[in-house]
């Protein structure tokens, strides 16, 4: 059975946005922004391989440790914070009902 997650999102104009997000689905965070026709350019397709879906992470929701992929993209990307992440290697679970994030800058 399908269970939907609320993710609040706040784009890059600082417009906060509710997600319905999926978690029977094995979507990750930025498949389910590209869904709802946010702008998550997510070049690489989700393979960790770009920082263009970078986000940061608000909420005090335990994540999964970055791989090391994922770490080495970050250390090459722009913008980045303590709590940045990439969208693309968060994948909706039920633990993560009411997550917070802001889209990271794109320029």
């Amino acid at each position: 059975m399908s269970e939907d997650i609320r993710i609040f999102l706040t784009d890059r104009r600082g417009v906060r946005h509710q997600l319905l997000a999926p978690t029977d689905m094995q979507m990750n965070l930025m498949e389910v922004c590209k869904a709802h026709e946010l702008p998550v350019e997510g070049t690489c397709g989700g393979m960790a391989l770009c920082a263009s879906c970078q986000c940061y992470v608000n909420s005090k929701h335990l994540l999964s440790e970055p791989s090391d992929d994922e770490e080495a993209m970050l250390a090459e990307a722009f913008h980045v914070k303590e709590n940045s992440r990439l969208s693309c290697q968060i994948l909706m679970t039920p633990e993560l009902e009411g997550l917070e994030v802001t889209l990271a800058p794109n320029d």
